[in-house]
Order: structure tokens, then C-alpha cells, then sequence
């Protein structure tokens, strides 16, 4: 059995240990409310969004523009956000998995743009290209910082240094589930709409024309998705490390429960010798 000093040394160590993930969890619980009301007032727009899209395009006959055909280059892009920080469980490994274990996105076939440093360092350790890092973004997700990282990916689209591109962030339902998903962002396409009847045979009209049309709608589409992802992607981040946090703290809980019982059993040993020793001598001088 482990001696007394030991034991309450450990202990001690696990209270501090404690103390600390029950500061992490309340911090995590405070941003949790501000990120979960923001995506949840934010989500409806974005959700509108994409289905809008779908639905123009489902609507459109024969329609030829750069942004709806995949380009010559078999590579594909595919933004991956993730957190700056650890300790959130399994959040930061769950988004890269959809890469390094999906054989469609091996490392000889993807570039990545990340936001995150915790999916960037896991992602170079497994060979991946990086070709844009944007990892102070995830603190404070703006709306301006979107539309940068997707004029970035457009210009890239455009000059056919891939022909596809994806979103790999982590969908916020609510504060326990939270679901790695994988969004095609180029081309856009109407594959998944499921327009019922007249509206698939009403046609689309397009003022001026398709390509002016679509070239103003489409950035402003991948721009609202990536946004929309960063905002569930930071709720999602909390959300995790406040489970994780709290898991932690009740491990800690238990661990000094068992500790404090070992402690007490040690010094009970401890004074049963020390008066067994004290009746021997007293038997010894008598």
C-alpha cells in the first residue's frame, strides 16, 4: 500500500486538476449560451439560403456557368474547421476523420484551406497540403472573414487548381449532439432539391442574364454557408469541451473519493501499529 504522504500528495494534485476543470467547464458554459443563441437565430438564414439556391437552380434549363461545372483538375478543396484550443474530446479528431479515413480524400487528392490549429497540425502530421491558413477566424467568426476566405477559394476554382470544393465542420443540433459533416460547395448543383410538381416545370428567369446573375449569387451563397458553418462550428467547439470538461470533473470527483478512502484506511493501519507497539513495550517493561 502506497504511504500516507504519497496518497495525500495525489490527491492534492487531482483537487487542483479539479479545480481547474470546473473553471474550464463554467467558461465553456458561458460562451456555449452566447455561441447557441447566435447559431440558432442564425441558422434559419442559412438554411434558407441554400435551399433558395437549389431551388434557382432546379428551376433553370440548361444553364452553362463556371461556378455549375467541375473543373479539369481532379483535386479537390475542402475547408476544414476545426478549434485553436484542445481539451473538447474527441471535436478536433471527429472533422479531420472525414478526411484521413474517407479514401475520396486522400492526401494525394486534396488541398486543404483550415481554420483551426488543432485540425491543421493533425492534418500536416498526416500529409496534407495546406494551401491557406485562416486560424484566428474561429475566435470571432465575422461575416467579412467569409467573404474573404471565399474569394480566395473562387479565384483558386477559376484558375482550375481544383475542381472541386467542400466544408468539413461540425453541425450544431443542440448541446450534446453535435455531427461532423461533410457540405459540396462547387460545383453547385441541384442534385439534392426535391421541388414536388409545378415548381419543377416553372421555369427560372434570369435579369440581366444567367452568368451576371449567377456570378453575384453563388459568392454570396458560399459566403452565407461558410459563415453560417463557422458560427455552428464555435458553438459546437463549447459545447464539446463543456461535456468534456464536466466528464473530466467527475472523473476527478471519483478519483479523490477512492484516494480519500485509501488515505483513511492507510492511517487506521498506521495508529493499529503504532498501539500494537505501544502495548508490546509495555508488556516488554512489565
Amino acid at each position: 500500500m502506497a504511504s500516507m504522504r504519497d496518497i495525500q500528495r495525489r490527491k492534492n494534485s487531482i483537487q487542483s486538476t479539479e479545480q481547474i476543470t470546473k473553471a474550464m467547464k463554467l467558461v465553456a458554459t458561458v460562451k456555449l449560451q452566447k455561441a447557441r443563441t447566435h447559431a440558432e437565430q442564425a441558422k434559419p438564414y442559412f438554411d434558407h439560403m441554400y435551399a433558395t439556391v437549389k431551388s434557382i437552380l432546379a428551376r433553370s434549363s440548361n444553364v452553362s456557368h463556371k461556378y455549375l461545372q467541375a473543373g479539369d483538375n481532379p483535386k479537390k478543396a475542402v475547408i476544414v474547421i476545426t478549434a485553436n484550443r484542445g481539451l473538447a474530446g474527441g471535436y478536433n479528431n471527429n472533422i479531420t476523420k472525414l478526411l484521413t479515413k474517407n479514401s475520396e480524400f486522400s492526401k494525394d487528392k486534396v488541398v486543404t484551406y483550415v481554420i483551426g490549429t488543432k485540425g491543421r497540425d493533425i492534418l500536416v502530421r498526416n500529409g496534407y497540403q495546406v494551401k491557406g491558413d485562416y486560424s484566428d477566424v474561429v475566435n470571432e467568426p465575422l461575416y467579412r472573414d467569409s467573404m474573404e476566405i471565399c474569394e480566395d477559394i473562387l479565384e483558386a476554382f477559376e484558375n482550375n487548381e481544383f475542381g472541386e470544393v467542400y466544408l468539413a465542420y461540425t453541425r450544431f443540433k443542440n448541446t450534446v449532439v453535435h455531427v461532423p459533416t461533410m457540405l459540396k460547395l462547387l460545383p453547385v448543383s441541384a442534385e439534392d432539391e426535391n421541388l414536388q410538381g409545378i415548381e419543377k416545370l416553372t421555369l427560372m428567369n434570369y435579369e440581366p442574364n444567367e452568368e451576371e446573375a449567377l456570378d453575384a449569387i453563388v459568392p454570396k451563397y458560399m459566403t452565407s454557408l461558410i459563415y453560417g458553418a463557422l458560427i455552428e462550428a464555435v458553438a459546437s467547439e463549447n459545447g464539446a469541451r463543456m461535456q468534456a470538461m464536466d466528464s473530466a470533473t467527475s472523473n476527478a470527483d471519483e478519483m479523490i473519493e477512492n484516494l480519500s478512502l485509501l488515505y483513511n484506511r492507510a492511517r487506521q493501519s498506521s495508529i493499529t501499529q503504532e498501539l500494537t507497539e505501544i502495548i508490546a513495550g509495555a508488556d516488554a517493561i512489565s
